[in-house]
């Protein structure tokens, strides 16, 4: 027998004794064969909107590892692990919700259930000045007991890097990118009192700014209506902001005021952004109270007008005529001074009784009527009848005025409560939602109709609003077109807040994709009947796992935290 003929008989007996011994990870022997499988999931013939503003096409989308490894029209099936048939789906970019809350609700249910039902791969949270660090020592006990009694949750961080810790240790099912709050840093630094920082106070949150923004924060927000971020005046978020642009961060801020001085307050953001560069977020554009709705065009004339000079400006909003936020919204500014005790002192001081009556009956005028306020969430089982109801049927029920039922209703409740407002005008909404310098933002966080997330009467926004604006608006109403939709949604979202390599159908990006229903995607949440998951929601992908499968969730929990030195 010739050299040639034994190599070949070697070679021949050598295969059939790897595959009866199930040595089938033999790279020489089966380099063929582990080729051919060489996709983790193929998502084949789907319409795929690309995020960019692009018409949508038919496509498969080949996805290796955490990666989208090839885009074109007829890629070959047998390649695939596992292959998800969108024929009749569109398939684009998981949608980032520039605007949320969500934090301590990661460690509790890590499914984020209510946002990735909706499409949602990535939240930008920490916003209206609000973050959970760094926290200061004269409210470390009081945030410690609150959140031990409402999600049984120990506090044992107090900066961006021991929050970071936690929020690993069980994983997450979508990304997550945070800003630095403003009133959390003011907080720490200054106090919670209305006064100005000293040169000392002012260079140490300088110096906050500069080493939260390297361990990893987006940029600052800030959250001008609320205690104490509303203490600061313009001349200190001018200078934080100064260093918010030199790391070429994002600045998003609640303004000072959305109704009565709705434009003064965007001049004021817009004026910080055009003397420190800094790109600048105004958060849930809004025109509250129906006395202010003719200044729609005012404000979008600000806007645009910033934008043609070269401010580098979005605002973000969500597809709703109604707000949520606590029931001490109402109170004047320097009642909130201090911790929630002293708060909850000057509730009972008579000699400040009518001073804070006479400050309410104000913000009645605004409203119209108590009936547009409704309370979301308690904390006591005592109250909570009362979730669900709105302050004139809930003050009639136990026969006191408003006022005195709101004001001991926080008293009992230690302030927790938590309110839904009506103050938009519809067609006010569909301006703001349908200009090419609005994207979307929930203002929420994530829920779930079970385990300890499942409280209250929450706005159905926690549940409903990437799939209302793509359904109702988009859909019904043709404000805008489904692509349109889908770039507020994603690259636009992604590009302002720095998340490269996010918010596109490209090859070599992550492999973040919702693929949904067009004909029937829609919100079933309700004022009435909040709890519902969205339809029309079929399947999730982040960085190339699977997390909703068929409209049901998987499990898998692929998400990252997307910090601004990584991204």
């Amino acid at each position: 027998m010739n050299t040639k003929i034994k190599r070949r008989k070697f070679i021949k007996n050598s295969i059939r004794t790897a595959v009866l011994l199930g040595l089938g990870g033999s790279q020489n022997f089966f380099q063929k064969s582990s080729r051919a499988k060489e996709i983790d999931i193929l998502i084949s013939k789907g319409l795929v909107f690309n995020g960019q503003g692009t018409p949508p096409q038919e496509a498969d989308i080949a996805i290796k590892g955490d990666k989208i490894y090839r885009i074109a029209t007829n890629i070959n099936p047998d390649k695939a692990k596992r292959i998800i048939n969108a024929r009749g789906l569109a398939v684009a970019p998981g949608f980032i919700d520039a605007h949320s809350h969500t934090d301590i609700e990661l460690m509790v249910n890590p499914k984020t259930e209510s946002q990735v039902r909706q499409g949602v791969t990535t939240e930008i949270s920490g916003n209206c000045g609000f973050s959970l660090f760094p926290i200061s020592d004269v409210v470390f006990s009081e945030y410690r007991k609150y959140y031990k009694e409402e999600y049984n949750i120990k506090l044992d961080w107090r900066d961006i890097n021991g929050f970071f810790k936690r929020l690993t240790e069980k994983g997450m099912a979508l990304n997550y990118a945070t800003l630095l709050g403003h009133g959390n840093l003011r907080g720490e630094v200054v106090g919670y009192y209305d006064r100005p920082p000293t040169e000392k106070e002012m260079y140490r949150m300088k110096k906050q700014v500069r080493e939260n923004l390297k361990s990893g924060a987006l940029g600052m927000s800030s959250g001008l209506e609320y205690a104490p971020g509303s203490y600061a005046d313009t001349i200190e978020l001018t200078e934080l902001c100064h260093e918010i642009a030199h790391a070429r961060g994002v600045y998003a801020t609640h303004m000072r005021d959305e109704g009565d001085k709705l434009l003064e307050s965007i001049e004021e953001a817009i004026q910080i952004s055009k003397k420190t560069g800094v790109s600048l977020q105004i958060s849930h554009l809004k025109v509250a109270y129906q006395r202010n709705w003719s200044k729609i065009d005012d404000a979008i004339t600000k806007i645009e007008a910033a934008a043609k000079k070269g401010i580098n400006i979005l605002a973000d909003r969500y597809p709703y005529v109604a707000g949520s936020t606590g029931l001490n919204y109402f109170f004047p500014l320097w009642s909130k001074q201090g911790t929630t005790k002293e708060f909850i002192a000057k509730l009972k001081d008579p000699n400040l009784d009518s001073k804070i009556r006479n400050h309410l009956k104000e913000q009645g005028k605004k409203l119209g009527s108590w009936d547009k306020v409704l309370i979301s969430s308690v904390f006591t089982e005592k109250n909570k009848p009362f979730e669900g109801m709105n302050i004139l049927e809930a003050a009639g029920e136990v026969r006191k005025e408003p006022y005195k039922f709101i004001r001991d209703l926080l008293i009992e409740e230690e302030n927790r409560v938590s309110m839904i407002l009506f103050f938009a005008s519809e067609d006010n909404l569909k301006r703001i939602l349908a200009h090419p310098l609005v994207v979307i933002g929930a203002d929420g966080s994530a829920v779930a109709p079970y385990g300890t997330l499942n409280k209250g009467n929450p706005h159905p926004r926690f549940y409903g609003t990437f799939p209302r604006v793509l359904g109702r608006y988009a859909r019904q109403e043709k404000i805008f077109t489904l692509t349109q939709a889908i770039k507020k949604m994603t690259s636009l979202t992604a590009q302002k807040f720095g998340l490269k390599h996010r918010g596109q159908i490209k090859e070599h990006c992550f492999a973040d994709v919702v693929i949904f229903n067009p004909d029937t995607v829609s919100d079933q949440a309700t004022w009435t009947d909040p709890k519902q998951y969205s339809l029309g929601i079929e399947w999730v992908v982040v960085n190339g796992k699977i997390v909703i499968q068929n409209g049901e969730h998987t499990g898998s929990l692929p998400g990252r935290i997307l910090k601004k030195s990584a991204v």
